[in-house]
């Protein structure tokens, strides 16, 4: 059985306000403890780790490198952080920016650069999504650069809005119940993937980028392509956002408490050895009004209750990066 890690609750709905209602100071601390307590409760960045910190100039990827930069002062373990660029190439894409960018906060940093955009658009006929490819030889780059580059942990700018909108994309077009995890180890059990923007809300980062100002370089690749399947499970999300408020939070927390035997995978849980307990069914004995009731129903509720409790302590003290 594997143990269940709890996502913040939400705001009380009476007391949640939109990201503009906040003031950037208290934003700031509730950004840093929510990234702290992802790190913590996901143990992504350990003593030692060389970071590279996936930088593409959008309001996503700047607002994860402030947060690091922000937490490795405080941080309880010693970490390295590299900010790493992948210049596909796009046709007006401003070179200069993020060199300059990096170089006035004195973080180090590499630009890979490799023409991902003229084979997307040269493979994939037009009209049709861009995506898939994209990301697929995106990812092969930065994996091939983390392991020339000796770097223990990739860091990308993915938040709690992506990792549902993720869900609903494999439920509705894929028939299949898997997301974005917060730590993913790859394939070939070569890199580790962190996200420590799990518990961040979209509309937090998008104020956070406006009030730093940071130098935001929109893409022409992905990004600009109308009807887009993870646009349009976005403004469900967003007016889900405004008629329900705390919706997308509790789906999110419902992608950490998983109960296998109450789905239907029997990857997942063994359906085809379930049976009756003989010693549970003949552990019988009638109630007052006469209903047989098992006795053992008391100690499966106190030891399904002792089991809440293990499994809650069983991370220990939370790590100082949620501080």
């Amino acid at each position: 059985m594997s143990a269940v890690v709890p996502l913040p609750d939400p705001l009380p709905r009476a007391n949640r306000a939109p990201a503009d209602d906040c003031t950037q100071d208290a934003r700031v601390r509730r950004l840093r403890r929510q990234v702290g307590q992802a790190i913590a409760d996901y143990r992504m960045i350990e003593a030692g780790d060389k970071v590279m910190v996936c930088l593409s100039g959008g309001k996503d990827s700047y607002t994860l490198l402030d947060m690091l930069l922000q937490l490795r002062r405080k941080a309880p373990v010693p970490f390295e952080l590299v900010a790493v660029n992948l210049d596909q190439k796009q046709p007006g894409f401003p070179a200069h920016v993020l060199p300059d960018y990096l170089a006035g906060l004195g973080v180090p940093y590499q630009i890979i650069e490799q023409d991902t955009y003229s084979v997307v658009t040269r493979v994939i006929p037009e009209g049709r999504t861009l995506c898939s490819l994209c990301s697929r030889l995106r990812r092969g780059a930065l994996y091939r650069h983390a392991e020339r580059h000796g770097f223990t942990k990739i860091a990308l700018g993915h938040h709690r809005d992506d990792m549902v909108a993720t869900f609903f994309m494999n439920l509705f077009h894929h028939a299949r119940l898997s997301g974005m995890p917060p730590k993913l180890r790859s394939d070939d059990g070569r890199h580790v993937v962190i996200r420590p923007l799990a518990y961040v809300r979209e509309h937090d980062i998008a104020a956070h980028a406006q009030a730093r100002g940071f130098p935001i370089i929109p893409c022409t690749l992905c990004g600009s392509q109308p009807n887009l399947q993870r646009a349009q499970v976005g403004r469900m999300l967003a007016q889900w956002d405004r008629e329900h408020p705390g919706r997308v939070d509790q789906i999110a927390r419902a992608m950490a408490n998983v109960e296998p035997s109450q789905l239907a995978d029997p990857q997942l849980f063994d359906f085809l050895s379930l049976a009756r307990d003989p010693v549970a069914a003949s552990d019988v004995s009638p109630s007052p009004a006469g209903i047989a009731s098992p006795p053992g129903a008391a100690r499966e509720t106190a030891a399904g209750q002792a089991g809440v409790s293990s499994s809650s302590s069983a991370f220990g003290n939370p790590c100082s990066f949620a501080t």
